[in-house]
């Protein structure tokens, strides 16, 4: 690890000025950077620590919302009540992510701002586009069972880690972000970017932007979601295969449904063309197969990752089987 100089941030504005001039990385719970500081996939000349800063609350909105700030503990946001009764998804997705110790240290921000686990990633031996941009990707004709069949280009088929971002995504979060030029909000939808020709930029986030806060909008046929991960082991390990969903069905009929995948694509993926074919239908098991049949076609596959496709058809349907018994808030 190279030498850097550490700085401590008591409030924003401060955080803000102490990157706005050079190259700098923003420090919460840490673990992800430090481990890419590590390997020297990250090299910051600056380490702001921002662990310090008032962005701690989880706030209730008038008209039912949730406002969270980004420096909240993904154990408390698990384990707070009003995210449990309203956004069960949420708490679902955290609990399934990591150990208890790292979800003690890990922060929503940070969480966010995670990058991908891809093997070719991180050894340095092999080449990678999202780690030295134009050098290839060893994954096209490497080991791919791990990597994505959507959102995926000719330069990148790495998957997105997080599991939080997947029930993000289907809750419609918004992030709130700040420099010195304002604040912005950006739906979750456009904070995370597939990898195009650019797979290097992997967020809408500036260089010099800094998380405060995740906002919820009220969503009611939220209380009825679930978060579904299948992994190679019960825990500690990354999705295959992660759906987030909600249904709500009135007289057999199918009236709202919400589904995100995570494991299968280069950002949390939401499945819009399985929500559309869902809706107005009866809520069977052929209904969701058809629906996932449909969200899956477009996967490109390798030898090593055609599973997937499979898989996640019957994850979406096993999920949406649940909760239209009435299995989601358990």
């Amino acid at each position: 690890m190279r030498s850097f100089t550490y700085v401590s941030a008591l409030d924003v504005p401060a955080a803000l000025a102490a990157v706005a001039d050079g190259d700098a990385k923003f420090l919460g719970g840490g673990t992800n950077l430090v481990d890419l500081m590590r390997e020297g996939i990250e090299q910051p000349a600056t380490v702001v620590d921002v662990s310090r800063l008032p962005l701690t609350a989880v706030e209730e909105l008038p008209g039912g919302g949730v406002r969270i700030g980004a420096l909240v503990r993904n154990s408390r946001l698990a384990a707070h009540p009003v995210i449990r009764a309203r956004y069960p998804v949420l708490a679902h997705a955290v609990l399934h992510g990591a150990s208890a110790q790292l979800r003690n240290m890990a922060t929503v921000g940070g969480n966010l701002m995670q990058r991908t686990r891809c093997l070719y990633f991180y050894d340095d031996a092999a080449p990678c586009n999202k780690r030295t941009p134009g050098s290839g990707c060893g994954a096209l004709d490497g080991f791919a069972r791990s990597t994505a069949v959507l959102g995926v280009s000719d330069h990148c088929i790495a998957t997105h880690p997080s599991d939080m971002a997947v029930a993000l995504a289907m809750l419609d979060a918004v992030v709130e972000v700040e420099s010195t030029r304002g604040t912005r909000r950006i739906p979750i939808g456009d904070f995370h970017r597939t990898p195009g020709d650019t797979p290097h930029v992997e967020t809408a986030l500036a260089p010099d932007e800094l998380i405060t806060a995740v906002e919820l909008p009220p969503a009611p046929v939220a209380a009825n979601s679930r978060y579904r991960k299948v992994r190679d082991r019960a825990s500690y390990a990354f999705a295959l295969v992660s759906v987030a969903a909600a249904l709500r069905v009135e007289n057999g009929v199918i009236a709202e449904a919400r589904v995100a995948l995570g494991g299968v694509a280069t950002k949390p993926w939401r499945a819009a063309e399985a929500e559309r074919l869902l809706v107005g239908q009866p809520a069977t098991d052929d209904t969701f197969r058809r629906a996932a049949e449909a969200e899956l076609a477009p996967a490109i596959t390798r030898e090593a990752n055609a599973f997937k496709v499979g898989l996640a058809v019957r994850t979406i349907v096993a999920t949406l089987r649940q909760l239209a018994t009435g299995g989601g808030a358990a």
